[in-house]
């Protein structure tokens, strides 16, 4: 990236280190009624924590991240998107979307980002309200906000091609436009970053383009807030991108489903209002948190067939349990925005993309109630599955995991899948019994779809040799949840039929089968996170590659260990198994240790991952939370990659 030389004069004196992480500081000034940001985020926040009780999520921490860790860094230059959003001179969030190729974004200072897009100065909001209104943002230039002190915003890169995103909030601190080429350069201090799940992201390839002078704002019928267009993009988009704040911080963030997700619940001259349905996620409930406290949201709608845009902004009241049901059928959570402000603007994005692959966790489009769709719903949801998966068999490994066979029926070209990958079940036919005003028994599943993926155990049958013989597909899994209890506990003599809704997963997560590019990878996994390598560890060995594995286990699960090492001969040899404590079954021990395994009695520590890396090396990590933290930052600089228990 060439950088605008006045920019990075800027950031020296901007970004002093005392300036950074402070616990009281009035230096930086983020925007509309904020005077500084938070220290180092440790907890939630107070509508975070609202959200997560009223949903009955489990206690735990906040994995959002101090400043820029470089893992994070190396995502976003990857990234041919980021979604921005930040806060207009009367406080309304907007959102709009910069880039389309990868690159455009890259750190050009300890936790600086550097973004150099082409943007619709003429129309964008998010870039009008980050100039300082509409005035000077005509004039362009270079500009510090308020003073060198920084102005609020967030953003969300996205990689479409591998549904990869990153989320990130912070402070631009300078930028640089030059009008006539619709040229812009920003430095963008980052505060916290997260990484989010792949779950909802319908893949798109996306290219950039350039600006020319056909970009229009289309105007609303009479009657209506909405364009007949606008009105058409919502109705087949199957994503947008929102912004929120709490007041303290800002959130952009994505979301995602079948085109058709958002519906629009009235057009009228004065208010526009739409809805969509939250699907279970992370729950972390960062957007939701905000809005809790603040109702006020920004959105973008990008068309990616034409490169028109939708920006809304508004207000958005949350829906829970018969509040969401009475708008919108099978629905227990949803969001209903009342859109104060909407421009529809025609070829006003740099990009175009076109579509890949649908997310496999995508369920159905929940009509609102009284649409000509929504009596329909429940037959069209019984008739859509191509495939189904069949319980055959259950073996049980440990105290609470066990290895469930299915029998495929239905479309045989759909029965393919490659090793490492999974699989995705629908269980909401059995799982789901609608609304209930309190389920005390299981009160998670009161925001749960019942859409699972488990890492495929068995290796894809051959796709060549007819279509004769059963196909059958094996997983892996702890009992945590209802569709695993379900799993668990069903008859075996009663028929379960599952429907099957994909299979997925990235090729970065694979394993070389052979020694030609001289990647030597080092496994680390937790617990069950073994799964994603025991349908490729036989390939890896038979290729004679250099592999290691470093196990993580819970003393109760080593039966699983055993079970492994006999399912895959010569891998025993390769892993280090590391238990927590010595107070274990000493006749599995002897079996490990005749097997070839080398047996440590502590926790996996930083030395035993760093001597592990250098030229050649490869990581693959797939732990808990708290494991893969800590691997992430020992392994800062390696050549590294993760799957996520979240997934």
């Amino acid at each position: 990236m060439r950088v605008n030389s006045s920019i990075l004069a800027l950031i020296s004196h901007l970004l002093q280190p005392d300036q950074i992480f402070q616990t009281d500081t009035d230096d930086l000034y983020y925007g509309y009624g904020i005077k500084a940001m938070p220290a180092r985020l440790e907890s939630f926040h107070e509508g975070e924590t609202t959200m997560r009780s009223l949903l009955h999520v489990p206690p735990g921490g906040n994995p959002t991240s101090a400043g820029l860790p470089m893992s994070y860094a190396m995502r976003v230059m990857e990234s041919p998107l980021v979604a921005v959003g930040t806060l207009d001179e009367r406080g309304r969030p907007w959102t709009t979307l910069w880039g389309g190729g990868r690159g455009f974004a890259e750190p050009i200072a300890q936790g600086v980002l550097g973004l150099n897009s082409s943007v619709d100065a003429a129309h964008d909001p998010v870039y009008r309200a980050l100039w300082g209104g509409d005035e000077a943002a005509a004039r362009g230039g270079v500009v510090q906000p308020n003073d060198g002190r920084g102005k609020m915003m967030s953003a969300l890169a996205v990689d479409l091609e591998t549904r990869d995103r990153v989320k990130l909030m912070g402070a631009m601190v300078a930028g640089a436009m030059e009008t006539e080429t619709n040229a812009l350069q920003m430095a963008f201090l980052v505060m916290e970053s997260l990484g989010n799940c792949p779950k909802y992201l319908n893949k798109k390839r996306v290219v950039p383009r350039t600006y020319g002078d056909d970009t229009e704002v289309v105007e609303a019928e009479a009657g209506k807030m909405l364009p007949k267009e606008a009105v058409g993009l919502l109705d087949k988009s199957d994503m947008f991108f929102m912004s929120s704040t709490n007041g303290d911080t800002m959130d952009t963030n994505h979301r995602g489903g079948p085109a058709g997700f958002v519906r629009v619940l009235r057009n009228e001259a004065d208010e526009a209002v739409i809805v969509y349905p939250e699907y279970s996620g992370n729950r972390l409930y960062q957007t939701l948190g905000n809005l809790k406290i603040n109702p006020h949201v920004g959105i973008v709608v990008p068309n990616f067939d034409t490169s028109d845009v939708l920006y809304l902004t508004g207000s958005a009241s949350i829906l829970v349990g018969a509040d969401a049901a009475a708008v919108m059928v099978r629905t227990n959570l949803a969001v209903q925005i009342t859109v104060t402000a909407a421009h529809f603007v025609r070829r006003g994005l740099p990009f175009r993309g076109t579509p890949l692959e649908l997310s496999p966790y995508n369920p159905p489009v929940r009509h609102l109630l009284g649409e000509p769709g929504a009596h329909h719903h429940a037959s069209s949801f019984a008739a859509r599955p191509a495939l189904t998966a069949t319980l055959a068999g259950r073996e049980v490994l440990t105290p609470s995991v066990s290895r469930f066979t299915f029998t495929l029926e239905g479309e045989r070209d759909k029965m393919r899948w490659l090793a490492g990958q999974h699989v995705t079940l629908d269980f909401g036919e059995e799982l789901n019994h609608g609304y209930a005003h309190m389920r005390d028994d299981d009160p998670q599943s009161l925001n749960d779809d019942f859409v699972r993926t488990f890492t495929v155990s068995n290796t894809a049958p051959p796709q060549s040799g007819g279509s004769e013989g059963a196909v059958q597909l094996q997983i892996t899994a702890r009992r945590n949840g209802p569709a695993t209890n379900l799993l668990w506990r069903q008859n075996l003599r009663a028929p379960l039929e599952i429907p099957v809704l994909g299979f997925g997963g990235e090729a970065s997560f694979r394993l070389p089968t052979t020694t030609e590019n001289g990647v030597e990878p080092v496994y680390v996994a937790g617990g069950v996170g073994i799964t994603p390598l025991l349908a490729q560890a036989r390939a890896v060995l038979d290729g004679g590659v250099p592999l290691r594995l470093l196990w993580s286990l819970n003393k109760k699960d080593l039966s699983l260990a055993v079970d492994t090492f006999a399912r895959v001969p010569g891998l025993a040899t390769k892993t280090t198994i590391f238990v927590s404590s010595d107070d274990v079954d000493a006749e599995t021990v002897d079996r490990l240790r005749e097997q070839g395994v080398g047996i440590e009695y502590r926790r996996i520590a930083s030395e035993d991952v760093k001597p592990l890396g250098g030229q050649g090396a490869k990581f693959y990590l797939c732990t808990g939370p708290a494991l893969l933290q800590s691997l992430q930052e020992w392994l800062d600089g390696e050549n590294a990659v993760w799957e996520d228990f979240a997934y």
